[in-house]
């Protein structure tokens, strides 16, 4: 397992812009998968976007695809989402999980791929 930090969040309006990252320790950073998901009051938590290793596979739910990009920087340890057109649905807590117990993989939509969890930041859309 790997800690994972992440920081990025606060309050925007509808229609604003907001770029989430998460520091991530280790030195296995560039063998695995990360993923974002969220979870907002009262719902279950799902899956927002994942990006492979390499970066260069990376996959979206359908409620965010064109809105929002995922991508990593191996040489830093970090992943980043940035978040554009945010609408008030988006309003969640975002948490970054890693994938560490599968090397050289293919990004993943389901939970229960990662291992490792951050603890969160607060994400809020004003309308």
């Amino acid at each position: 397992q790997v800690q994972l930090v992440e920081s990025g969040g606060g309050l925007v309006q509808a229609g604003g812009s907001l770029r989430l990252s998460c520091a991530a320790s280790g030195r296995r950073f560039s063998s695995y998968s990360m993923g974002w998901f969220r979870q907002a009051p009262g719902k279950e938590r799902e899956f927002v976007a994942a990006i492979s290793w390499s970066g260069d596979s990376t996959i979206y739910a359908d409620s965010v695809k064109g809105r929002f990009t995922v991508s990593r920087d191996n040489a830093k340890n970090t992943v980043y989402l940035q978040m554009n057109s945010l609408k008030p649905e988006d309003t969640a807590v975002y948490y970054c999980a890693a994938d560490t117990r599968t090397t050289w993989g293919d990004p993943s939509r389901s939970a229960r791929r990662y291992d490792s969890w951050g603890q969160g930041t607060q994400v809020t859309v004003s309308s």
